[in-house]
């Protein structure tokens, strides 16, 4: 009796650790997904911010540009009037 006692003690260990380490793995693999589910919607956030002030130039520095681009030749009298337009235009 002590005997068949010990196997049945023992068979439910061994099913009782098994049964907690599947159960450990599937949490372990549930934090990994929503890890990666942040990540991915923490990207784009941080990426825009960077892309902002690069898209944002100051109009005053581009008009300054311009008219040296024109003084020294390389822009025609319309082609300087057609960007200063869209410059002050945007």
């Amino acid at each position: 009796m002590a005997g068949r006692t010990a196997v049945v003690a023992g068979t439910a260990t061994a099913v009782s650790g098994r049964v907690a380490r599947r159960q450990q793995g599937r949490w372990a693999q549930q934090e990994q997904q929503q890890w990666e589910q942040e990540q991915a919607r923490a990207a784009p956030q941080a990426a825009a911010p960077a892309a902002a002030p690069a898209e944002q130039e100051d109009p005053m520095a581009k008009l300054k540009e311009l008219g040296q681009l024109h003084d020294s030749g390389v822009l025609t009298d319309e082609e300087f009037t057609a960007a200063k337009a869209k410059i002050l235009n945007a």
